[in-house]
């Protein structure tokens, strides 16, 4: 009798808890990258770690990961970053660069095209700094 009224206690424990919580809402945002270095040209065959710097607007992004997009030959990069959807997020602007990386194999002979993500115009249109990088055989 004692084992059964243990298992109905742990089966109301268990259906009362839930582990989602609904309060919890968030969205990803698209952060612009602040500086980067990448070399003059690339070596066919050979797998280079390129650098990229930004800054987190508020203290409310959090896991930060890279966008990479990819099109023939060329590269799209920004940070995706999780934002916790509440109104008291303070913002950081203040806050240093955060340095982040990313490797990067060429396995093509044609230059590569990267196109940083810089930010929004005044009319909303993505902005990109692009850098031509030349394949060496």
């Amino acid at each position: 009798m004692k084992k059964v009224f243990l298992l109905f206690v742990v089966s109301i424990v268990a259906l009362s808890c839930s582990l989602n919580n609904d309060d919890t809402r968030f969205y990803y945002e698209i952060l612009p990258v602040e500086s980067y270095e990448v070399p003059e040209s690339f070596n066919f065959g050979e797998i280079y770690t390129l650098k990229i710097t930004y800054k987190k607007p508020t203290e409310c992004h959090t896991e930060q990961t890279l966008y990479f997009e990819k099109l023939d030959t060329t590269r799209t990069v920004a940070v995706q970053s999780l934002v916790l959807d509440r109104n008291n997020c303070d913002s950081l602007p203040d806050a240093p660069p955060i340095e982040g990386t990313f490797r990067f194999e060429v396995l093509s002979t044609t230059p590569y095209l990267f196109k940083f993500y810089k930010g929004k115009d005044e009319n909303g249109e993505n902005i990109f700094e692009e850098v031509a990088i030349p394949v060496n055989n």
